[in-house]
Order: C-alpha cells, then structure tokens, then sequence
C-alpha cells in the first residue's frame, strides 16, 4: 500500500474522539507523502473538524437528517465516498461506519467488536482490523491502524498549528484588559453530568481570586455555557470569556495560558496538546478512556485516586467507591454525586502550591 494518495478517515463519535484522532491524521499525512485526506464526521463535530492539520475536505453526518430522511442521507454519502479512496480508516466499530469504510476503498481498516457475533462479517469483509478496546486510551486505540499498516509512530497528542493573526488578535484582547499572566478555567462540558456543580465552582473561584494571577473563564455560546455565564462569581481577578472566543481564538488563548483549570472536556485535550499544567476535575468518567494525556511521560491515570499527578497533569476525583462508573450520572440520571464531592479547597490548594513555583 505505498501508491496511498487518498485517505478518507471516518469518525463518528464527539469532539474529543475527533481532536484526538490528530496524532493518526499528521502521520498518515507524513508517510504517505502529502496524500489528500478527508474526513466523515458527524456534523456536531464540524467546528473542531475543520482545524485539524492536513485535511482536504469533510464529509458530514446529521443525526437530524437521518430522522427525516434517513435513506436520502445514506445514499447521498455512500455516493460521495464509492470507491474513492486508495485507503478508508474508520475509528468506531458501529455498523454504520464500517459500512461506509468498505463503501469507500478496497483497503479498509476498521475497529470491531471483540464479541465475535457482532464483529463476524465485518472481519470477514475488512483488509485489516482492531478491536476497540474501552479500558485503552481513545488516543491510543485511534493509532491503532497505523500498528496495522506497520507505520512507525510516536504516541503523541499533537497540537493544532496556531494562525498569528488569532494569537495577535487574542494579545489585544488581554493587553486591553490589563491581562498579563494567567490561568484558564473551564467549568463546562457537553453534558450537565460532567459539570462541577454551581455553589463549588463558584467557591473555587472565589480561592483561585485571592491567588495573584489572572483567571480566564471560557466557554461557547450554548445553553449549557450560558447559564454557567449568568452565574460566575465576580470578583477583580475573575474574567468572564465565556461565548467570546471561536474555537480557533480559544487555541491561541489556551497556547498563552499558563495552565489549565476544569471539567474534563474538549478543552482539557486541548490543554494537554499544548503540554500545559492541567488541574481536571472528573467526574463519572473511566479515567483508562478519557484522562488527560501527557506528552511528557507517554502515560495517562488508569487508577481512581482523589489526588493523582503524573508529569504536567494532577486530576481530582470523589473518594467514593462507585468512581468512577462510566455513567452518564448516577443511575444515568444525569446527576453526579461524585462531582458534590470533590472539595474546592482541595483543588485550590493543589493549584496554589503550583503556582507559588511559578514566582520563583
């Protein structure tokens, strides 16, 4: 397979699945020789899509087409991938998507199912295959294909080339309110079960006010960010951001960060791309999935511990004995105990002992 001058990779799954497919995307790019490649994704995914380095073009998915018109859509993508690919890689073991990768080229790789009465035909039709493994790191099982094309890599969470005019652009912004150091606190997420709750958050805040450096608070303009918006604590050193930054201004802002305070979400990868500290703040989610990757040792947390560091990254968890179920809340009601459990000062003092290093 050296004559690879087409690629289409296809990932659909959320945000973080995309970002983190990046180390994937700029090694193929590197050993192919500059191949053109595209993406499908599903259309919640677009704005963090379009950044990644090296892609020609992008297919999307909507789950509300798919309501209408389910078969309209399926055609139209199955049209715009027949056969027009030298390789097709697809990250997910649904049905749906491993469809499209044998749509898309006679060489396929996909991951499966380790069940074997899910994954028969799909092993059976697939070039190449893995088995997604949900006690691996998603960056990891994302580099799988490379294993499979016998392509020589780094285990590196790479970090999006940042334009100069989105760094200048966000050096104004900070210069005009007088903002020189600081750090990034994110208290949001995708899901209200990710989310540290309001009267803890809003404590931290009030400690991190009385550390000496600036805090930037950040999120988009959804509705979830928008009520956190209405409800952030006010004080001198506390700066609202939330729903004032593209995605694309939120890297550069994050590059001059000095670090990198919150939910684990989107952001915290994007943190850990750019080898920032990072406090996160978990809460049901498997740590062996999702934690925070570092650069810097080539490792990621595996155990639940209310209080881990390894390398630039320190995560906090409940002390509890259900931490951390995988749920989407407890009993998948959308509401996490674990996350009423994690104590501000804890968190506060963890940073503060940090930060005192920074001054020296």
């Amino acid at each position: 397979m050296k004559k690879v001058k087409k690629i289409l990779v296809i990932i659909q799954r959320s945000n973080g699945d995309v970002f983190l497919s990046s180390g994937l995307i700029s090694s193929l790019y590197e050993h192919y020789e500059l191949p053109e490649i595209d993406l499908l994704i599903n259309d919640d995914t677009y704005s963090i899509a379009k950044i990644l380095p090296h892609i020609n073009s992008i297919h999307q998915f909507s789950y509300l087409k798919k309501k209408e018109n389910r078969w309209e859509q399926e055609k139209n993508i199955i049209r715009s991938i027949y056969r027009k690919y030298d390789l097709s890689i697809n990250l997910t073991a649904s049905d749906r998507s491993v469809i499209y990768a044998l749509f898309a080229s006679g060489n396929s790789i996909s991951a499966v199912e380790k069940v074997k009465s899910k994954s028969w035909w799909k092993r059976a039709l697939l070039s190449y295959y893995y088995y997604f493994d949900s006690n691996r790191h998603v960056l990891l099982n994302n580099l799988e294909p490379l294993n499979c094309l016998k392509i020589k890599h780094k285990n590196m969470l790479h970090s999006q080339i940042i334009d100069e005019d989105n760094i200048k652009n966000i050096e104004k912004r900070l210069r005009n309110k007088g903002i020189d150091r600081f750090i990034i606190f994110h208290p949001s997420a995708q899901y209200h079960y990710k989310i540290y709750p309001h009267h803890l958050r809003n404590e931290l805040l009030e400690n991190l006010n009385n550390l000496g450096v600036s805090i930037i608070v950040t999120g988009s303009k959804n509705q979830i960010d928008s009520e956190i918006s209405d409800d952030i604590f006010n004080a001198p050193n506390i700066y609202n951001f939330i729903g004032l930054t593209t995605i694309k201004e939120y890297f550069a802002l994050s590059q001059l960060s000095l670090a990198y305070i919150g939910m684990d979400t989107l952001n915290m990868h994007i943190a850990a791309s750019q080898n920032k500290k990072i406090f996160a703040i978990f809460g049901p989610t498997n740590l062996n999935m999702w934690a925070p990757w570092s650069n810097i040792q080539q490792y990621l947390a595996i155990e639940n511990k209310p209080i881990q560091s390894y390398g630039n990254i320190t995560i906090f968890q409940a002390d509890m004995p259900c931490v951390a179920c995988g749920n989407a809340g407890c009993d998948n009601n959308g509401r996490s105990e674990c996350l009423y459990n994690i104590n501000p000062l804890v968190v506060f003092n963890e940073v503060e002992k940090w930060y005192k290093t920074q001054k020296k």
